[in-house]
């Protein structure tokens, strides 16, 4: 007996609804890069691509496509970058609708980690590396044939039939050993820590007005009672921390974690920005499930009829040797679930800080693939931001009148409403945020980012909500710090703001072009 077909009757439907809802994750990655990747990683870009490939060939020579794996040694230029952004979109949508499966998943891997490898501060989130880790272990658990599931849809009562996947029982449960890991490593990391807010629970006090982009309901949810946050951190240890361990358990503890965690990342989203983090989890969560839940699930409702359609599929797909092509298919997926098991066990030991002790082998494993993002460590919010502090950039030509430069989703101007804009993430705006924590004059990225609005650069004007100066640039930069808050009930009544803030100091004094462009060749 196949090791794929030890559980062809009961993850056929869950492979095939895991799969799909993962190609319509990266089709929102890659959207969401392809209005930005021109002004963040092209030739007049914050970080141009080119350059820092030039720089890293430089460096590390022969050795540079092994540990910076990506398409973009070919080519770097911006047409290439969009292209490619295309690419992505387009074979996201061939996934989704099952053509070319296998093939697919590997492309969309391989290009997300072309991005991924170039992005630099820009593309270095937990999502982008869970993104890949899925994807990965997403192309061990589709079929390998030219079309999956050709289907119709029509108002009737669900109708089940077959078609030719057959999901490896061991791919089926790496994916729920990335889910275990994802959540274990989350609630642990706050113990870990040491942050006092975890531990003396008013994390959550400072939470929804401190995070990087908040949605209009973490405006309202701000507004709760203290014992209200005591109590919500409460159970985000329980789901963090013990939830997680119903995944190696029965079946019906198996649907309640799912729903949970799923129930739990659908809370996180209404509240922030995550760009598709918490869809990239709930994804995750259908490896929980089994085709006799979905199969119930959809046998309820009136709206979804999925038939195989026979003639094109089946003249396509009898192209490929089937026996032969299932036979290396298993062999390739026991030995790469081999080498995923040991780098995962290498991941979670990192995530754990070292507490457990790890082979040696294990280490130069992991150390050896972590270009490749098979397997990472995971953990937001380790230490709660108790204070939000946000850049507020301003031009001038006289140096005494200023203009501030508005951005389309973080905080700024203090009435502008709280944005929606998951799936989707607006990476210069989130860049801000780490910015604003540390000396953004330390930033290379921030540095450019000020160059680029002195010489009035319009790729990177465009990732912008309002430029000041539209007949020019200005002949002064400067970036000042401040300390914004949610405003509270009657304050709202009364002045329609959602934030308020005070002045905190000078984050980069006022500063011309080519001062700031003589200081960077002196670094250099």
């Amino acid at each position: 007996m196949r090791l794929n077909s030890l559980t062809e009757a009961e993850y056929s439907l869950t492979a095939w609804l895991f799969l799909r809802s993962l190609s319509f994750t990266y089709f929102f990655a890659f959207l969401s890069l392809s209005g930005q990747i021109i002004g963040l990683f092209g030739k007049n870009g914050i970080l141009p691509a080119a350059q820092f490939l030039q720089l890293v060939a430089d460096h590390f020579g022969a050795a540079r496509c092994w540990l910076l794996p990506t398409i973009f040694w070919l080519n770097a230029s911006d047409a290439v970058l969009f292209v490619v952004c295309l690419a992505g979109i387009l074979i996201s949508l061939l996934a989704m609708f099952g053509v070319c499966t296998g093939l697919s998943f590997i492309c969309l891997w391989f290009l997300y980690l072309s991005f991924s490898s170039i992005g630099q501060d820009f593309l270095s989130f937990q999502w982008d590396a869970l993104l890949l880790e899925t994807g990965f272990l997403a192309i061990f658990l589709g079929p390998w044939q030219f079309l999956e599931w050709p289907w119709k849809i029509s108002f009737a009562k669900f109708r089940w039939a077959a078609a030719r996947i057959e999901p490896s029982i061991l791919f089926i449960w790496l994916i729920r050993w990335l889910l275990f890991r994802l959540m274990f490593e989350s609630g642990l990391v706050k113990l870990a820590s040491g942050d006092s807010t975890w531990r003396n629970l008013t994390a959550l006090d400072f939470h929804y007005f401190t995070q990087p982009l908040p949605m209009p309901m973490a405006w309202f949810v701000a507004q709760a009672p203290h014992w209200f946050n005591e109590m919500s951190v409460v159970v985000v240890f329980i789901i963090e921390l013990a939830i997680p361990f119903l995944i190696f358990t029965g079946r019906k503890a198996r649907i309640i974690a799912a729903l949970i965690i799923a129930g739990f990342q659908t809370l996180i989203a209404i509240t922030g920005n995550y760009a598709y983090f918490n869809l990239l989890t709930i994804v995750l969560c259908i490896s929980l499930l089994d085709d006799q839940l979905i199969k119930s699930l959809l046998n309820k409702s009136t709206f979804v009829k999925l038939r195989v359609w026979t003639g094109i599929n089946e003249r396509l797909n009898n192209l490929l040797p089937a026996k032969d092509l299932n036979k290396a298919q298993n062999i390739v997926a026991i030995i790469a679930a081999i080498f995923i098991t040991f780098i995962s066990i290498g991941s979670l030991q990192r995530g754990l800080a070292g507490l457990l002790p790890l082979p040696h082998f294990l280490e130069t494993l992991h150390d050896l693939s972590s270009s490749y993002c098979i397997s990472n460590s995971y953990g937001l919010f380790a230490v709660m931001t108790t204070k939000r502090l946000e850049i507020v950039v301003e031009g001038s030509n006289d140096g005494s009148l200023w203009q501030e430069y508005e951005f389309k989703y973080k905080p700024g101007n203090l009435a502008m409403a709280l944005p929606v804009v998951a799936p989707l993430q607006p990476r210069l705006d989130w860049q801000m945020w780490f910015a604003a924590l540390g000396d953004a004059r330390n930033d290379q990225w921030f540095i450019n980012f000020v160059i680029r609005l002195l010489q009035g650069q319009k790729e990177v004007l465009d990732l912008l909500a309002k430029n000041p100066f539209p007949e020019g640039p200005p002949k002064y930069i400067r970036a000042r710090l401040y300390d914004y808050q949610f405003t509270n009930a009657s304050e709202r009544a009364n002045s329609g703001n959602w934030w308020k803030r005070e002045f905190v100091r000078e984050c980069i004094e006022p500063i011309r072009l080519d001062s700031v462009q003589e200081e960077q060749n002196h670094n250099f």
